[in-house]
């Protein structure tokens, strides 16, 4: 063999050598990106689960909301049959208690005398349909505040030769005509 063959051999067998230390190193650095990656997938699949349960959590809250506001409506609705009832009762009695007797003329005085005012009925009723719409109306909820990042200085710092390829040519000679 000639020194020329063993030289080319010795050559291949270093580049050889090259190609495997940088396919070694390669495939070092892709299981690390396959492993981040993994672990990203497995975040994403974990924001969705919560999402799905969030989205959950607000139908059920405005099928309870939307229950309330119907048995507070019925309730409304029964206070009013209520009150009309007793306004026809207490507009009745004093006619009759004194037809009846002088006892229950006494009576009917001091129930006149307790006797609700019509206005504050109708005041009362108007509060109460005033709530109900306020119920049935969509609350407006205040934009949440927007986590900010603040600015953090990088943690490592870049080399000069960087700072010559951007810098403009005045800017590279310095005085003495010494360059940076």
């Amino acid at each position: 063999m000639s020194l020329i063959a063993i030289g080319m051999n010795l050559m291949l067998a270093g580049l050889l050598v090259a190609a495997l230390m940088m396919g070694f190193r390669l495939n070092i650095r892709l299981k690390h990106l396959r492993d981040s990656h993994d672990g990203f997938a497995r975040a994403v699949a974990e924001l969705d689960v919560a999402a799905a349960r969030a989205e959950q959590g607000l139908a059920d809250l405005r099928a309870a909301t939307d229950e309330a506001t119907d048995a507070l409506a019925d309730r409304i609705e029964k206070a009013r049959a209520l009150t009309a009832k007793l306004d026809r009762q207490l507009q009745g009695a004093p006619q009759a208690a004194a037809a009846s007797s002088p006892r229950a003329a006494r009576v009917a005085f001091r129930q006149e005398e307790a006797e609700v005012d019509v206005a504050d009925v109708e005041r009362v009723t108007h509060r109460l349909g005033a709530l109900l719409s306020a119920a049935r109306e969509p609350r407006v909820r205040p934009e949440p505040e927007r986590f900010v990042r603040p600015d953090v200085a990088p943690t490592r710092q870049r080399p000069r030769f960087e700072d010559d390829l951007f810098d403009g040519p005045a800017e590279r000679v310095t005085m003495g005509g010494a360059r940076r």
